[in-house]
């Protein structure tokens, strides 16, 4: 049985790039579909693995945000969820001001997420 947890993901919509963080060098582009304070959904046809460990940046509204990650469960041909591991202490406001712009949007929702 896979334990879930319940999270805020905000629906949104940026460009990504995601690593494995040992191999800096082997981006991806992808999107990030869905966003909260702990994680994203990088939406990608060619997901890594469950508990990859990885780079992520995201690219929105002329702002930058990256963070150390790791992938927690994948949706395959689709995309993984990434919960993040250490984000950048000036990503971090970076991080709270897209969540709140987009719940000034009301584009957030209550999902479950398996917890490996």
């Amino acid at each position: 049985m896979d334990i879930v947890r319940r999270g805020f993901r905000c629906l949104f919509d940026a460009a990504a790039e995601i690593a494995p963080e040992d191999s800096p060098s082997a981006t991806v582009v992808a999107r990030a579909t869905e966003l909260s304070l702990n994680g994203c959904y990088i939406q990608t046809p060619a997901p890594f693995t469950v508990e990859t460990l990885v780079l992520v940046k995201i690219f929105h509204a002329d702002e930058y945000f990256e963070a150390k990650g790791r992938v927690i469960y994948v949706n395959a041909a689709a995309g993984m969820g990434v919960a993040f591991r250490d984000i950048k202490l000036y990503c971090q406001s970076t991080l709270k001001e897209w969540i709140l712009s987009t719940l000034r949007n009301q584009n957030c929702a209550w999902r479950e997420l398996p917890i490996l």
